[in-house]
């Protein structure tokens, strides 16, 4: 599923439950942050962004917010997939859990693979970091939507080049706002995001998001799943 509900890639899924994996409450931590800083959620039209993974150990298998997800304000195992395998050429996943895996789960399985230092990979929304690192920053094709196998074989070319390697951040041309980063931990990938704030936007406060705001969003992203389970 996209963000804007549409199918971008087959997905193969094992619905079986998810139990408390290793990593899931530093997932859940982080993803608290990402969402204060208003980088994650769901937008006025009611449309979520933004999602984060780890991976599994030192296989290339990662936990990843699942599809719809992205305005639940506190997510159980349920609300994560296992990403088991992948294909480019095909445009296709296998994951396990009762939710799909994000639409961007071919993006994550790129970084992953071209980077085998990676442990977590965020992907969230910042319109005024996004614009201000346009180009400046490794950056993908306009012409590439998110989303696609076109998407995960830019994402393994600009690992050619050792910037990417070296900021651990790009930014998606094509997708307004999009930006990615990732490092050995969560805490390092957020703590990327946060330096590109303060160093590219030293007059912009990020608002707080209200106790009432994450209800709001958490019913919103429940509503949303619910939609796709029952269609």
């Amino acid at each position: 599923m996209s963000e804007t509900g549409s199918v971008k890639f087959t997905c193969q899924q094992v619905a079986v439950e998810m139990p408390r994996f290793a990593g899931f409450a530093e997932l859940n931590r982080y993803r608290r942050k990402l969402l204060v800083l208003g980088v994650i959620g769901v937008d006025a039209s009611g449309v979520g962004f933004g999602n984060l993974s780890i991976r599994n150990g030192a296989t290339p298998r990662f936990y990843i917010t699942g599809s719809a997800t992205a305005g639940i304000s506190e997510l159980m195992p349920a609300d994560y997939a296992k990403v088991v395998a992948y294909d480019f050429v095909r445009n296709w996943l296998e994951c396990e859990g009762i939710t799909v895996a994000s639409s961007e789960s071919l993006t994550h399985a790129a970084v992953y693979e071209s980077d085998p230092t990676a442990r977590a990979v965020i992907h969230c929304h910042d319109k005024k970091l996004w614009a201000a690192l346009l180009d400046e920053a490794p950056t993908t094709p306009k012409r590439v939507e998110y989303g696609t196998p076109e998407m995960a074989y830019a994402v393994r070319r600009l690992f050619e080049a050792p910037e990417v390697r070296r900021r651990k951040i790009f930014v998606m041309a094509a997708h307004d706002g999009g930006l990615v980063t990732f490092g050995r931990d969560l805490q390092e990938a957020f703590g990327i995001l946060k330096n590109e704030m303060a160093s590219h936007l030293k007059d912009v406060k990020h608002r707080h998001v209200s106790n009432s705001e994450l209800r709001k969003f958490s019913r919103a992203g429940r509503r949303a799943k619910e939609r796709r389970a029952h269609p």
